[in-house]
């Protein structure tokens, strides 16, 4: 039988489980794929733990996981564009892409280019389609300043790489451990905490048009300190600032189409984005991989290997 992480309560890290499951089964319009790789993300550990319960309700026993790289082993009725044995990558909205075995709908994957690694890969939708979605919302282009808080992490490390492709002069907040490679992908770095407001002041010249919370934590109120409109900012990571100011919450849903994610792997496949892979654990080691993942120090992604 397949396996598959499970969680049957809220709570910390041990509630997570591998089991075996029953073999699922495409239905019309949907692909069955053999996992190669999959993320884990900060969101899906505030669902585990029923930090996010009253916006994103768990049913139990629940799954976990949305981003899917991997390789098709069966069909659905009347799915066309695929063949069993394609190497794809997408993603599912039901919480099971931390399996050996995942059905998703057709319409939620792109074809994996050759150049790109499996854990890429199974890296790409969550925190890609939301890097993505965060630069649009706040029209970074060229001639702009923005800064992006927790420019290391997941969703960070592609947002600072988009902007910059996309013309913008990038500030990046991360611990020193991190601003090598920020500096090495053209991004200012910039040291977190106290005194980062003067810190950014005095990088940009004392001029920021936009602004990405990733991290959450007063971000927003230090961007609105520093005079950028609140349209041009997008958190998502504090939804009660951006209640509270006005400003921009878009995030995932905002960026999920198969269209945005084959753009954001062929830039991979050209060697235009970067993501950098912090560690990879089997699937059985699920509950290590998120015992990293909250020491919140970790470079780019975090990776399952089914």
């Amino acid at each position: 039988m397949p396996k598959a992480v499970r969680f049957d309560r809220y709570g910390g890290i041990d509630v997570l489980q591998v089991v075996d499951v029953e073999r699922p089964a495409p239905g019309p319009g949907q692909v069955l794929v053999r996992v190669k790789a999959t993320s884990i993300n900060p969101g899906e550990a505030k669902i585990r733990s029923g930090a996010l319960a009253e916006r994103w309700p768990a049913t139990f026993p629940s799954g976990e996981g949305s981003d899917v790289a991997g390789v098709v082993e069966e069909l659905g009725e009347g799915v066309t564009g695929f063949s069993v044995g394609d190497e794809v990558l997408g993603w599912t909205d039901n919480r099971a892409a931390h399996a050996e075995l995942v059905v998703t709908g057709a319409a939620d994957l792109a074809r994996k280019p050759a150049g790109v690694s499996w854990e890429v890969a199974g890296s790409l939708f969550v925190a890609g389609a939301t890097a993505y979605a965060m630069v649009r919302a706040v029209g970074a282009g060229q001639g702009d300043t923005v800064v992006v808080s927790g420019a290391a992490g997941g969703v960070g490390t592609i947002a600072v790489q988009l902007a910059r492709n996309a013309g913008a002069t990038v500030i990046g907040l991360a611990s020193e451990a991190h601003h090598e490679w920020l500096s090495s992908h053209g991004v200012i770095p910039v040291t977190y905490g106290e005194g980062a407001a003067d810190r950014i002041r005095a990088a940009s010249g004392g001029k920021v048009d936009a602004f990405l919370d990733t991290h959450g934590g007063g971000y927003v109120e230090l961007a609105i300190e520093l005079g950028v409109r609140p349209e041009r900012i997008d958190t998502i990571a504090d939804f009660a600032a951006g209640a509270k100011y006005g400003v921009k919450t878009d995030g995932n849903a905002a960026g999920a189409s198969a269209d945005v994610l084959a753009e954001l792997a062929g830039l991979a496949d050209k060697g235009l984005l970067e993501v950098p892979i912090a560690a990879v654990y089997p699937l059985e080691q699920v509950q290590d991989s998120y015992r990293q993942l909250e020491q919140r120090h970790t470079l780019g992604k975090i990776v399952l290997r089914p």
